[in-house]
């Protein structure tokens, strides 16, 4: 699919690497309906995006509630026209082990079931109900290509004190699949991401030695950026052979 003159909705499109697919979209010549629950910094991407070939327009919406994805998809497909591809983006961590004994007091600490849930709506439900409601209106409407992209992890294969994230980012994967299957006939193409440590603003917050720390499992010793992940977002979306697969671009920690 051609991404100059498509039409494409980016969840967690006011910061991280949401905001720099949606940046890096727009400069292609694509249309961007960018979905987030920040007000403000969907209101400076829009800023941002001024003088670029496509066009941004902000949405605020929370992916992780049912009537909030549905009201926004229907306002971006009226504003749009129609809508040609998903980039299922947004997802956050609440991060913790499953269960800790406490050196000291010898208490047994839980990861608690809220931020459990808390993870598993936005990062995989918040997908579901994204990719659901940009297949139904793309069946209906009679649209002969469509793609959606899935951001995931490389926490997909299990990651120390992430239970709920690398739940989450698994699934996301196996729904990648499942997605593929069931969509092909209808001209819906699927395709997910998984990255692993990238220059946003969760790895900037992080002392020096730790995040040092983390790199020496890393073969290539450095932290990816957003637009090397935008590279295989993009493939995916103009490559009309590839679907549901997913792509790991971790700098080689799956070696």
């Amino acid at each position: 699919m051609k991404l100059e003159g498509s039409n494409i909705v980016v969840t967690g499109g006011a910061s991280g690497m949401g905001r720099a697919f949606s940046l890096k979209l727009a400069s292609t010549g694509a249309n961007v309906a960018a979905c987030d629950m920040n007000q403000e910094g969907l209101d400076s991407l829009v800023t941002e995006a001024e003088g670029l070939p496509g066009t941004i327009r902000g949405y605020k919406a929370n992916v992780a509630n049912e009537a909030e994805v549905i009201s926004f998809f229907d306002q971006a497909w009226a504003d749009f026209g129609s809508l040609n591809g998903l980039v299922n983006n947004a997802g956050i961590f609440r991060d913790g082990l499953l269960v800790k004994k406490d050196r000291e007091t010898g208490q047994v600490k839980k990861m608690s079931l809220k931020n459990w849930q808390m993870v598993i709506d936005v990062d995989l439900t918040g997908p579901f109900l994204c990719t659901r409601e940009f297949a139904e209106r793309h069946i209906a409407t009679g649209q002969k290509q469509g793609v959606i992209v899935n951001i995931s992890s490389i926490a997909r294969y299990g990651n120390q004190g992430q239970s709920n994230y690398s739940a989450a980012k698994a699934g996301l994967v196996a729904d990648t699949v499942t997605w593929g299957k069931e969509l092909a006939r209808y001209g819906i193409r699927t395709g997910a991401i998984a990255p692993g440590f990238v220059d946003t603003p969760i790895l900037q917050g992080m002392r020096p030695d730790v995040l040092e720390g983390m790199l020496k499992a890393v073969p290539l010793r450095r932290v990816g950026s957003a637009d090397e992940i935008f590279a295989g977002v993009r493939f995916i979306i103009e490559c009309d052979y590839f679907t549901g697969r997913c792509i790991d671009i971790d700098g080689g920690m799956r070696l």
